[in-house]
């Protein structure tokens, strides 16, 4: 074999069987680390939100098991949490039942805001409340199919003057929130500031992380 065909036969096998961290770019040295808020092993900072409608809270395998409840059923954060300029993300799967297995209550400025989804039969994604409509009466309302037993990678952005959100990477929310009122709707009062809670379903979370972004961060 010619030695340039060989050349070329060595530096192809290298970087087909490179690891792929070995490509991957560095983290920037300014950018904010991610801090866990749920250690999969106990409940930790949160604490059940006490909606009455009864449903267990477990910790098991590294997840929060958030029992069936007849109405809302859920944890709520205890510990200081920012108001804004924040990213909080998490793992939310839908174990048993038909509507929300993920209703994330978070601080927006001195304002409560949700972000449900699988509501409404299942399928509604989007924030409770903007100017008084709910997450399936306002621009942020999309239907999306949730697979009964997957998780799904949810990532909420919290900055002066917008709202964004992503599941599994795929934008599902990109609001202004500049002269808008911002408020939740009663059934979740008990979540607030920060609470994650499911409605007459079965829901599971795990690897809840946030971490806090400097005010020019916004995109």
């Amino acid at each position: 074999m010619p030695r340039s065909l060989l050349r070329f036969a060595i530096l192809f096998a290298c970087a087909v069987l490179a690891p792929d961290w070995l490509f991957a770019e560095p983290p920037k040295a300014d950018e904010p680390k991610w801090e866990s808020l749920f250690d999969g092993k106990s409940l930790g900072g949160w604490k059940s939100s006490e909606f009455g409608g009864g449903g267990e809270l477990e910790v098991e395998d590294g997840k929060l098991l958030i029992g069936y409840a007849e109405g809302c059923n859920g944890v709520r954060w205890t510990k200081e949490f920012p108001k804004t300029d924040y990213e909080l993300s998490l793992e939310a799967m839908r174990v048993d039942g038909t509507d929300f297995f993920c209703g994330l209550t978070f601080p927006v400025g001195s304002s409560p805001c949700s972000l449900i989804v699988g509501g409404w039969g299942g399928s509604v994604v989007g924030l409770s409340s903007l100017d008084g409509q709910d997450a399936a009466h306002n621009e942020t309302t999309r239907s999306m199919t949730f697979k009964q037993g997957q998780w799904y990678r949810i990532r909420l952005k919290v900055t002066d003057g917008k709202i964004q959100a992503w599941i599994d990477d795929k934008p599902v929310v990109d609001v202004a929130t500049k002269d808008r009122k911002i408020s939740i709707r009663i059934e979740v009062e008990r979540s607030k500031p920060l609470g994650i809670c499911t409605w007459c379903t079965t829901g599971a979370v795990r690897d809840i992380k946030y971490r806090q972004l400097a005010a020019k961060a916004e995109k």
